[in-house]
């Protein structure tokens, strides 16, 4: 066990993951565990603090998830997000109710800065508050710490017990000093030093691989993005030619990158394993054919990636091991392992056909979001240029066009996105923006090129900004970056005569289009 632990608990919250995420921000190392979890279990560890995540249900509801009373007598501080400050009210004698109307998005809020959980914050900032239900009466010995314009107890405090509750979201990035709230419980009022760096996770994980592993043989599925590239790494450092790496080009990637993967990973590269390049691209085109919903799509080529690895784990024998680079917001938003809503299933977690031909699957960042896994990627030496890679999603460009996948749009948003992000480079963008590319709309509208009509496709442009990528604001690209790369799409990518920018923040929407 760690020396200093802070214990969240979910009970559904979309961003259960990411209050575990501001944590470690804070250097606290958190586990995650559901709200079934034993009561004796919690104070076998002697956490330091306990969060209450945020949920989908209503604290008076019959069948809604909940705590016992103890839980608030333990002598450890616990702090309430949104539903969680509602349990708590609801559990200690308070009173919740539905609001007359919801409360969403940016609030302005004002705050009592003499708490120890607003120190060093302004009286007045601007919160993300999603909620129908308020705390209509305080249980005995809580004062309110927090109001907006519709609510009286935006976060409210027992001192004498160690017990405060939050009525909105500090944990996404749309809450201006949010994170500086979390730091303050962990550091303030539960007293953690603070001392837990990712630098010993490298060598303590190839460490546990190679224990793992032993003499097994191990299969990697290697996309040649950022997350596979550094769980490929870590295995290759762990258990050397055991294992072999197996890159499918699904006919869904990058223009250019099935030949930039294999220059990195294949026997001219600096790495030691065994690396099998797959050329599948007519194999999935096939499958995906007449195919137009999203997870359809996602689940079809999750599937046919391990079929595709059982044939090539049959050529070189007796495999043990399958590594996949899954990361924490792949699991939070597939739902597995929590208790959250699946909002998109991915095809290393919720996309798996139930029979997979291995003893078991490797998933050795799966606790890590994406800025530490570029942390552990530079940690293994891996250069610069992949460590910062745009992120890619498995299904590749399945779901960056909409509706269904051929050949032909293939080439368009291959085209498109390459053009988009030469030029975001070009403009110095590329180290500052947090995720961009282009995916073609299944939209196709009237245009006039050359003294002629034309009848194209319309391509969208995203462009966000975002950390742990389970928030994210549009990015603002300066206007003459923007028209330089839709004058060349128009121009040089055939099929195009439209191109859009999506402004959309994640909440409400994704990153990604599907």
């Amino acid at each position: 066990m760690k020396k200093e632990l802070v214990v969240v608990i979910d009970f559904g919250g979309q961003y259960n993951q990411l209050v575990a995420r501001r944590v470690r921000e804070a250097n606290v190392y958190c586990e995650i565990y559901s709200y079934k979890t034993e009561l004796s279990k919690i104070k076998e560890m002697n956490p330091k603090g306990i969060i209450l995540t945020g949920g989908p249900s209503s604290v008076y509801e019959e069948d809604a998830a909940t705590c016992s009373e103890e839980l608030f007598k333990m002598g450890i501080p616990v702090l309430g997000l949104c539903y969680g400050a509602q349990l708590m009210s609801h559990v200690l004698g308070g009173k919740v109710e539905k609001a007359e109307h919801r409360e969403y998005g940016k609030t302005e809020t004002t705050f009592n800065t003499s708490s120890k959980l607003f120190t060093g914050i302004p009286e007045k900032s601007i919160v993300w508050m999603s909620h129908f239900d308020y705390i209509s009466k305080l249980a005995e010995g809580f004062t309110s710490i927090a109001y907006t314009a519709s609510t009286a107890n935006a976060a409210i405090e027992n001192v004498e017990a160690g017990l405060y509750g939050i009525q909105f979201h500090p944990e996404v990035l749309h809450t201006e000093y949010g994170k500086e709230m979390l730091s303050n419980f962990v550091h303030n009022i539960c007293g953690c030093a603070g001392d837990w760096k990712m630098s010993a996770f490298a060598e303590s994980s190839i460490k546990e691989i190679r224990e793992k592993v032993g003499n097994g043989k191990v299969l990697c599925a290697l996309s040649g993005g950022v997350d596979s590239s550094v769980a490929a790494v870590l295995l290759s450092k762990a258990v050397g030619k055991q294992l072999t790496c197996v890159f499918v080009d699904h006919g869904l990637l990058r223009k250019n990158e099935g030949d930039e993967v294999e220059a990195v990973f294949g026997p001219d590269g600096s790495y030691e394993l065994n690396f099998i390049r797959v050329n599948a691209q007519q194999r999935f085109y096939d499958k995906l054919a007449g195919v137009t919903e999203p997870e359809t799509k996602r689940k079809i080529i999750g599937e046919e990636f391990i079929r595709v690895f059982e044939e090539e784990a049959k050529k070189i024998g007796t495999v043990d091991y399958l590594v996949q680079g899954t990361i924490y917001p792949d699991v939070v938003e597939s739902g597995v392992g929590g208790e959250s809503v699946v909002i998109k299933s991915h095809h290393n977690v919720g996309g798996l056909p139930d029979y997979v031909d291995f003893k078991e699957i490797i998933e050795p960042l799966r606790n890590l979001f994406k800025d530490e896994v570029r942390k552990v990627g530079l940690e293994l030496g891996i250069p610069e240029r992949l460590v910062f890679r745009q992120p890619f999603p498995g299904p590749g460009l399945g779901i960056r066009i909409i509706g269904e996948v051929t050949a032909e749009k293939v080439k368009i948003v291959q085209d498109a996105d390459a053009i988009y992000r030469e030029e975001i480079a070009n403009a110095g963008l590329d180290k500052t923006i947090g995720q961009y590319f282009a995916a073609l709309t299944n939209m196709r509208s009237v245009g006039v090129m050359g003294d002629e009509r034309t009848y194209d496709y319309a391509i969208a442009l995203r462009a966000v900004n975002t950390t742990d990528f389970m928030t994210a604001e549009a990015s603002e690209i300066p206007w003459e970056v923007l028209q330089k790369v839709v004058s060349r799409i128009i121009n040089e990518v055939r099929g195009v005569n439209r191109v859009l920018y999506d402004i959309t923040s994640k909440p409400p929407g994704t990153i990604e289009l599907e």
